[in-house]
């Protein structure tokens, strides 16, 4: 994936408790391990369990010299699926960006009910693989493993790293299955 302006710019949606901002600052750690220059930062409403949550990021090759919201994002993450009925995470997105999408759903149908239909669009079953490999509901680590597959802008073995620095052994081994298992898994539509 290509910098714009050197500059590749991240905008996550989830719900509190999921693990959005956890996820946004994982793939930030990664960029910094590969000695890249990052700003990332979340965007709550109501600070609360289950009410939506936005995090940002960027990431350049070169020292980063904004300091406001993020406007246009280059990717759009949608970790909660049930989000897609109350937001449109394609409405501030690059016209050509790219929208990460945790679904069962097909790509078309996807980009039928945003009317999405420019740009790429992946979709992984993140829920799934969460609740197979976790046993729990936490979709960040899978779709984190999505996004890199998609944007290729980190090395998945520095995310493997930053998980385990972060998590432990135990569960860090385990959220590596799930990033692994969604980087194979994930559906792109360009």
């Amino acid at each position: 994936m290509s910098f714009t302006e050197g500059i590749l710019e991240f905008e996550w949606h989830g719900r509190g408790g999921q693990g959005v901002v956890t996820a946004n600052q994982l793939l930030g750690s990664a960029a910094l391990k590969e000695g890249k220059y990052i700003q990332a930062f979340p965007e709550f409403g109501p600070e609360r369990t289950g009410a939506p949550v936005k995090a940002f990021l960027r990431i350049s090759d070169k020292v980063i010299n904004i300091y406001s919201q993020v406007q246009h994002p280059d990717v759009s993450i949608v970790i909660d699926p049930t989000l897609l009925s109350l937001i449109n995470p394609v409405e501030r997105l690059k016209e050509n960006g790219t929208l990460i999408v945790n679904s069962n759903k097909k790509p078309k149908d996807i980009r039928d009910e945003l009317n999405f239909h420019h740009g790429k669009l992946a979709v992984v079953n993140a829920s799934e693989i969460a609740l197979s490999i976790l046993k729990r509901m936490f979709y960040n680590t899978p779709m984190l493993g999505a996004v890199v597959a998609v944007t290729q802008v980190v090395k998945l073995a520095n995310i493997e790293d930053v998980v385990l620095e972060r998590f432990g052994e135990k569960l860090g081994s385990l959220n590596i299955q799930a990033i692994k298992k969604a980087a194979e898994e994930v559906l792109i539509d360009e």
